[in-house]
């Protein structure tokens, strides 16, 4: 019996698209890399507040994250992906209590009830994270299977108008830049779901005053108007932690200070999740954060290439929605850490430091994955015929 080699051994076990793997697994290495660089102040406060939680101890702990991520990331994809067109509505249906619970008696993190406590592991839990790739997936099920009813008010446009209105307005309670974002990624996966114009911007009218309604109703107005108002007015000093945002990329330079060299890191608010960016350009220079930048691009391409490679609708919007969403969400963070945007408090994908949003970042890959397996689309797991026809590139004869 012949010896597997390792080649050969990759070759079972990770399927799918090569380069996506090896995108996500020089993430992680950056990841802990500038985690263990960034969680100095951490412990610090840790120790002052008599908690234990050394750097090693935090990285450590971001580590064993990182890798049930890729764990459940190769899980997710060895299963056929047509699944998940049934296990999104199940999820759906979790998600929009747990938000509910969460909105009502959440745990708070800067005056907004986002994060629920499994109890027995003591360990926090973001019910919008489980949302967004609900909502995506089953989103992607949907316009698959009404491909020849696109124009239907009724049967295409109003369940896709309850599902996105219900969860994104659950989000904007407590996270109105969750919430913006997802939106954003369910328009766009309308679009190149063929949706008709006139639905899109009936859906745009209906997102905006629901969106609305929810801000000034939830937790976050003050806080929103607060920051749109410091980025508008260009008079007005910056927030503390974008002013030393813009010291961290200055001092950075071409090259960096050198990895664990920065500066910032004991003064900046949260450098090992809202503003890594700042850090990684800060100790690895211009090139580092242009390195960063480019493995995000390819992402994208990677994941949109498997959208043209793949048989069916479904396959290719679920692709499609995913890596939109993960890649819009890294643009947003850099954009923030760089002055291009308000400040928004989201994570930055597979880099920063945190729980829910590594899990199920790695959910979301396993899924593409699974889509670029090329396995083809014959019936959907709902049971009703597929749409196996190849989503065109000419959208006006649509519209």
């Amino acid at each position: 019996m012949e010896t597997p080699t390792p080649h050969t051994w990759l070759q079972r076990n990770l399927k799918g698209d090569p380069i996506l793997w090896a995108i996500v697994i020089l993430f992680s290495l950056i990841s802990i890399a500038v985690v263990y660089s960034a969680t100095g102040t951490l412990a610090y406060r840790n120790e002052l507040h008599g908690r234990t939680g050394s750097v090693e101890l935090i990285v450590l702990k971001h580590s064993s994250l990182i890798f049930m991520g890729l764990g459940l990331m190769w899980m997710a994809h060895r299963i056929d992906y047509r699944h998940y067109s049934r296990l999104s509505l199940y999820a759906l249906l979790l998600s929009v209590p747990l938000l509910l619970f969460t909105y009502l008696m959440g745990g708070e993190t800067n005056g907004a009830s986002r994060w629920l406590t499994i109890p027995v592991i003591n360990q926090t839990f973001q019910p919008s994270d489980l949302a967004k790739l609900a909502l995506i997936s089953h989103l992607a099920s949907m316009l698959s299977r009404r491909q020849q009813h696109l124009h239907d008010f009724k049967s295409t446009l109003l369940p896709v108008m309850l599902w996105v209105g219900a969860i994104c307005g659950l989000i904007v309670l407590s996270n109105a830049s969750t919430a913006l974002l997802l939106f954003l990624t369910c328009l766009l996966l309308m679009f190149i779901g063929r949706v008709p114009m006139r639905q899109m911007l009936v859906m745009v009218l209906i997102g905006a005053t629901l969106g609305g309604v929810g801000l000034v109703a939830g937790q976050r107005w003050k806080t929103v108007q607060s920051r749109i108002e410091n980025f508008s007015n260009p008079n007005k000093k910056p927030a503390f932690q974008l002013e030393h945002s813009f010291i961290a990329i200055a001092t950075g330079g071409l090259t960096g200070k050198g990895p664990g060299k920065s500066t910032e890191r004991n003064i900046m608010p949260h450098p090992y999740s809202d503003f890594i960016y700042a850090i990684i350009i800060e100790e690895y220079g211009m090139i580092g954060g242009l390195l960063v930048l480019f493995l995000y691009l390819a992402f994208l391409y990677r994941g949109l290439k498997t959208v043209m490679n793949s048989q069916g609708a479904f396959g290719g919007l679920l692709s499609a929605g995913l890596s939109f969403s993960l890649v819009l969400q890294a643009m947003v963070n850099m954009g923030v850490a760089v002055g291009l945007g308000p400040v928004t408090g989201l994570p930055l994908p597979m880099l920063s430091m945190g729980g829910t949003s590594l899990i199920f970042t790695g959910l979301s890959v396993g899924i593409i994955l699974a889509v670029s397996r090329g396995e083809r689309e014959t019936r959907p797991m709902t049971g009703e015929p597929a749409d196996t026809v190849r989503i065109p590139s000419k959208r006006a004869q649509y519209a």
